[in-house]
C-alpha cells in the first residue's frame, strides 16, 4: 500500500466521520426537543424521526468500505499524533458500530423511545406497572446488544456497555475503587452526621422561591462560570441534562417553588458538562478525537462545578447576598453562614440528584449492582421495585415511601442507558483529585471563586482536561493532570477537610 493511497483513505474516513458528526448533532437536538417542548401527540413521529436518523448513521459508519478504509489508512506514515489518536478513535467506534445489526439499531431506538414517553407518565402517577412491561422490552433489546458486542469486542455483556460509556474501562476496575469506597465512605458518612448535629442547625430559607426569578439567578450564575448565551440555552425537562453540540448547547433543569437550592446546583451541574463540551478541540469538533472522553471525565467536569468549586465556602459567601437580593430575602436565615449549611447538609435521602456529596456514591453503588444483575439476566423489570427498597435500606438505611422516589425517579434505564451510572461516581472521584491539582497549580483559585470568578478554574479545566478531547483514555487524561492514577484518597481527603475539618 502506498502512502498516497493510506493517506486517501484516512482523508476519506475523516470525510465519512464529518458526516456522520452532522448526523449525530441532529440526534442530539432532536432528542432535547422531546424532552422540552414536544407535544405528547408527536412522540411516535418524533420517535420514528431518530430511529431512521440512527439507521443511517449506523449504515454510514458500517458501510462495507469501512474497515478497508481504516485498515489503509494504518499505513499511513505521516500522520501526526492527533490524527493517529483520530484514526484509533475511528477504528474504536466502528468496532462497536459494526457489533450492533442495523435491525437491533432500529429497534432500540423505538423502544427507547416508547419506554422513556411511557417513563415520564408513570413516574408522574406513581405507576411503575404500567413502565414495567416496556422496561422489560428494553432490557431485552439492550441484553441482545451487550451479548452482540460482548462477541465482537472479545469482553463481558456489562463491560461491552461500560466501554461505550467509558472507553476502557472494566467493572473489574470499578469494583476496585468501589471497594476502598465501602471500606471507609459508610462510616465517614455516620462521622459526618454525628458532627453536624453537634453544630447548629440550619435555618429554613422560606419561599415561595417564583421559577421566573430562579431562572434569571440560574443565568447570572451560569454567565459567571462561563457559559456562552450565543451558542446555547437554558430550558426546563423532567430531568436535568445537556445536550446539543459543542456550538450550540442544550442545558435543562427544573424547579421547584419552595425550594431554589437543587435547581440551582442542577443548573451549576449542566453547565459544568456544557463548558467541557465547548472546550473540546475546535480542529477536530467533526471528529471523533474531538469528542468528549467518555462519560467519567464528563461526570468529573460537571461535579468539579458543582460539588467542588461551587459549594467552597468563598463561593458561598460571594453568592449569598445576590440570593437575598435577587430573591427579596430578609432576616439571619440568608446569612451566608446559614446558606453554606444548607448547600453542605448531609443526611441519606431518597432521590440521588438532591443527594449531598458523601452518600451519593452510595446512592451510584446501588444502580451499578441492580444494572449488572439486568443485564446478566438476574433481575427483571417486575422485580426491580423490591431489590431496589431493599438495596436503599442496606445501602443508605432508608426505604423509599413509592416507586416514584425509588426505582422510577431515574431516566436512565427507561433511556436505555445501562453502563452510564458508575461513571458518576469516578467522575466525582476524578472531580476531587483535579480541583486538588488546579489549587496546587494556581493558589488563588479558591480567593478568584470568592469574587466569582472562575476564569483560573476553567483555564486549568480547559488546557488540562477540555483540550485534549479523546486523543488519551480517561485514566491517561486524569494522570497526566493530577500527577496519579484515579483513586479514592482525593476524595476521602476532601470530604474529611470539609465536613470535618480535618
Amino acid at each position: 500500500m502506498s502512502e498516497r493511497n493510506s493517506t486517501a483513505a484516512y482523508a476519506a474516513l475523516k470525510d465519512r466521520f464529518e458526516r456522520l458528526a452532522a448526523l449525530y448533532g441532529a440526534q442530539a437536538v432532536l432528542h432535547w426537543d422531546r424532552a422540552t417542548m414536544m407535544p405528547e401527540g408527536g412522540a411516535g413521529a418524533r420517535a420514528e424521526q431518530q430511529a431512521i436518523l440512527s439507521l443511517i448513521a449506523h449504515e454510514t459508519l458500517t458501510a462495507p468500505d469501512v474497515a478497508g478504509l481504516i485498515d489503509e489508512a494504518r499505513e499511513a506514515d505521516g500522520l501526526d499524533p492527533w490524527d493517529r489518536a483520530n484514526l484509533h478513535e475511528m477504528a474504536r467506534v466502528h468496532a462497536h458500530a459494526t457489533a450492533t445489526p442495523a435491525s437491533l439499531v432500529t429497534r432500540l431506538s423505538r423502544q427507547k423511545s416508547a419506554t422513556e414517553m411511557v417513563w415520564r407518565k408513570a413516574r408522574a402517577a406513581n405507576d411503575y406497572a404500567s413502565l414495567a412491561p416496556e422496561l422489560d422490552k428494553l432490557i431485552a433489546l439492550v441484553r441482545e446488544q451487550a451479548a452482540a458486542k460482548a462477541e465482537a469486542l472479545g469482553l463481558d455483556p456489562y463491560d461491552a456497555l461500560l466501554d461505550g460509556y467509558d472507553p476502557g474501562r472494566r467493572s473489574a476496575d470499578i469494583d476496585v475503587l468501589f471497594a476502598e469506597l465501602k471500606s471507609f465512605l459508610p462510616g465517614l458518612l455516620r462521622e459526618v452526621m454525628e458532627h453536624q448535629a453537634r453544630g447548629p442547625a440550619a435555618l429554613p430559607i422560606e419561599g415561595p422561591f417564583p421559577v421566573a426569578l430562579q431562572e434569571k439567578i440560574g443565568r447570572e450564575v451560569m454567565d459567571l462560570i462561563g457559559f456562552d448565551f450565543a451558542h446555547g440555552r437554558l430550558d426546563v425537562s423532567h430531568h436535568p441534562f445537556t445536550g446539543g453540540v459543542p456550538d450550540d448547547s442544550r442545558i435543562t433543569t427544573r424547579y421547584d417553588e419552595a425550594d431554589f437550592t437543587e435547581s440551582l446546583m442542577a443548573v451549576i451541574h449542566e453547565t459544568g458538562h456544557s463548558l467541557y463540551e465547548r472546550g473540546l478541540p475546535g480542529a477536530w469538533r467533526s471528529q471523533p478525537v474531538g469528542r468528549a472522553r467518555g462519560m467519567t471525565i464528563h461526570e468529573s467536569q460537571s461535579l468539579l462545578f458543582e460539588m467542588q468549586a461551587a459549594r467552597t465556602e468563598s463561593f458561598i459567601r460571594f453568592l449569598a447576598p445576590r440570593l437575598k437580593e435577587g430573591f427579596g430575602g430578609e432576616g439571619p436565615a440568608w446569612e451566608p453562614e446559614n446558606v453554606l449549611r444548607h448547600y453542605r447538609r448531609v443526611a441519606p435521602g431518597f432521590i440521588r440528584v438532591q443527594a449531598d456529596e458523601v452518600s451519593y456514591p452510595l446512592h451510584v453503588m446501588l444502580r451499578y449492582g441492580l444494572e449488572r444483575a439486568m443485564i446478566a439476566g438476574e433481575l427483571g423489570a417486575a422485580d426491580l421495585p423490591t431489590a431496589w427498597n431493599e438495596g436503599m435500606e442496606r445501602m443508605l438505611g432508608i426505604v423509599p415511601p413509592d416507586d416514584a422516589t425509588g426505582c422510577m425517579q431515574d431516566i436512565h434505564w427507561p433511556s436505555g442507558s445501562f453502563g452510564y451510572f458508575p461513571t458518576y461516581t469516578l467522575g466525582a472521584l476524578a472531580a476531587a483529585q483535579l480541583f486538588a491539582a488546579a489549587k496546587r497549580n494556581h493558589d488563588g483559585i479558591e480567593e478568584a471563586l470568592g469574587q466569582g470568578d472562575f476564569a483560573p478554574l476553567l483555564g486549568f479545566m480547559r488546557a488540562h482536561v477540555h483540550g485534549k478531547g479523546a486523543s488519551r483514555t480517561p485514566d491517561e487524561i486524569v494522570s497526566e493532570a493530577t500527577g496519579e492514577p484515579l483513586g479514592t484518597a482525593a476524595f476521602k481527603a476532601h470530604i474529611e477537610a470539609r465536613y470535618l475539618d480535618k
